[in-house]
């Protein structure tokens, strides 16, 4: 689920906010950045949620519907359609979805049905559902896509939703997109002959371990790091470099000089890409032409050493 970007980002918002509380006490901030990453599991699992409860909603619904004195004719037979979406049932039969729930106690939607139910009634009200309903028959491509429609179109945009989850964790608003993106992906892919899996956190362990190695190697080599390109700023003292691009400054020099099977260009278009997003609009600039400096200074001083395949 997270690429390699969105743990830099992770990293550099934990360095940042290690500077600004002043604490150095690394191993809590190191558990700080471990429960931000593992806190995206959480939303991952709360959005993905959003469409069996919702489900669940509309079946409580149309069982009182149902039951109702004066029942019209539509709510005695009620179109199963939706709640027989074979996405949703898929869903509600996943082993994976169902022990994660409950090992990582997700139960938002049980505290905040309000949350769900409003979510029901744009989803009934809009033009996607209508036509949905209204067809005489459905392939499975269908509903497959009709679900990952639902998601990406009417529950992921929704701002009620989004306000709620910014609210329920600050550190969340960076995340929603990369969690969205993951759940899109699956329900696209979703497959009637395979039970749905929940996505792992990390694709690997060598992931897993770059947000911890990058951490730590960044911060216990903060004043050598920053050494490194003071000299290549004349024009600048330190004090008047953005605190954000000094942190990037020193990930991606920790990334030339610290790891080997990470390709000089690699390092070099994802740093640039988080100053676009995260600092000064002149930031990717400035720290372009350092980091172009330092490059060509750490290879005529034989100071980078890569490994692998296609690496520079």
């Amino acid at each position: 689920m997270l690429n390699r970007r969105h743990i830099r980002v992770k990293v550099m918002q934990t360095i940042y906010a290690m500077h600004q509380s002043g604490s150095d006490n690394l191993e809590k901030q190191e558990k700080f950045l471990t429960a931000s990453l593992e806190n995206i599991l959480d939303l991952y699992l709360i959005m993905l949620s959003t469409l069996t409860e919702i489900r669940k909603k509309e079946i409580d619904y149309i069982e009182i519907s149902k039951k109702k004195h004066l029942a019209t004719p539509e709510e005695r037979n009620p179109n199963l359609r939706f709640i027989n979406n074979p996405i949703f049932n898929g869903l509600e039969e996943s082993n994976s979805f169902s022990i994660a729930l409950e090992n990582r106690k997700i139960n938002n939607w049980q505290i905040n049905d309000d949350t769900i139910l409003m979510l029901l009634q744009v989803v009934k009200q809009s033009e996607l559902y209508v036509n949905y309903m209204a067809k005489k028959t459905v392939t499975f491509e269908e509903e497959r896509f009709f679900i990952a429609d639902l998601f990406s179109d009417i529950i992921a945009p929704n701002e009620k939703l989004y306000s709620y989850l910014e609210d329920f964790k600050l550190t969340w608003v960076d995340d929603i997109p990369v969690v969205n993106t993951q759940i899109l992906k699956q329900l696209k892919q979703f497959s009637k002959e395979e039970d749905f899996r929940i996505a792992p956190l990390y694709k690997d362990i060598e992931d897993r371990d770059f947000a911890s190695s990058l951490f730590r190697k960044t911060v216990l080599n903060e004043d050598k790091l920053t050494k490194e390109f003071v000299d290549k700023t004349p024009n600048w003292d330190l004090e008047r470099i953005a605190e954000l691009d000094t942190i990037i400054l020193k990930m991606a020099i920790c990334e030339f000089l610290n790891f080997p099977s990470i390709p000089v260009k690699v390092t070099i278009n994802e740093y640039l890409e988080l100053a676009k997003e995260y600092s000064t609009p002149k930031s990717s600039i400035f720290i372009n032409g350092i980091l172009d400096n330092l490059v060509k200074d750490f290879q005529a001083n034989n100071k980078i050493k890569k490994s692998g395949r296609g690496l520079i």
